[in-house]
């Protein structure tokens, strides 16, 4: 028997970093198994593709980034 536990994300912070640059993530991509990955915008674009073929949910805060931009 195969259970599928959902858990609730927090919004990613300045503390959560890419796992390819270590540059502030933006994305997590969450796997069938529970395993999370953080990627910046750059390495999300880039990876984007893959990502959703494989993984069972994305966040994708990017938005943020304008939303900053605009703030300063």
């Amino acid at each position: 028997m195969t259970e599928n536990v959902v858990l609730d994300s927090t919004p990613l912070n300045a503390l959560d970093r890419c796992d390819r640059c270590g540059a502030q993530a933006y994305v997590r991509a969450v796997m069938a198994n529970g395993f999370e990955l953080l990627f910046c915008g750059h390495h999300a674009k880039k990876y984007q593709e893959g990502l959703a073929e494989k993984a069972a949910r994305i966040d994708d805060e990017t938005s943020r980034l304008i939303e900053e931009s605009a703030a300063q």
